[in-house]
């Protein structure tokens, strides 16, 4: 079972990043938590590695209705999306919120699945327009 959603973009780290913060954005979706990894890994491993992100995003009603559903459900939230350089190039991947349904077996959740990944597959389709 493929459990992400991705694109893969000829921009640079730091714009991709900016970009899907906006793109998120224009689909109701606020960053509650963002992780540098590649920071992380040098100050606790001094191990190198190529730029990644990941950025927790939440668009609360959604959230709500999810919750609503089953309290457990915050064990997947927020929806993490991940920004790293690959190569010469940038990946943006974000968690198909499909797996809520799948790993919960909770049919009540897929509405809110349907809805958060016509959303998210709405703010990836914008990042490759821009590209």
């Amino acid at each position: 079972m493929r459990y992400d959603r991705t694109v893969h973009l000829d921009t640079d780290f730091a714009t991709t990043v900016s970009h899907v913060r906006e793109a998120l954005a224009a689909q109701g979706f606020g960053i509650l938590t963002e992780i540098d990894v590649t920071a992380t890994l040098k100050a606790k491993l001094d191990h190198d590695m190529e730029d990644y992100v990941i950025l927790g995003a939440c668009n609360p009603p959604l959230a709500h209705r999810a919750l609503e559903t089953d309290r457990t459900i915050g064990l997947l939230l927020p929806c993490n999306v991940v920004v790293r350089r690959a190569g010469d190039r940038t990946v943006v991947q974000v968690l198909d919120p499909g797996t809520m349904v799948a790993l919960t077996g909770l049919d009540a959740l897929r509405p809110v699945a349907e809805e958060a990944t016509h959303r998210l597959d709405a703010a990836l389709a914008s990042l490759t327009k821009d590209a």
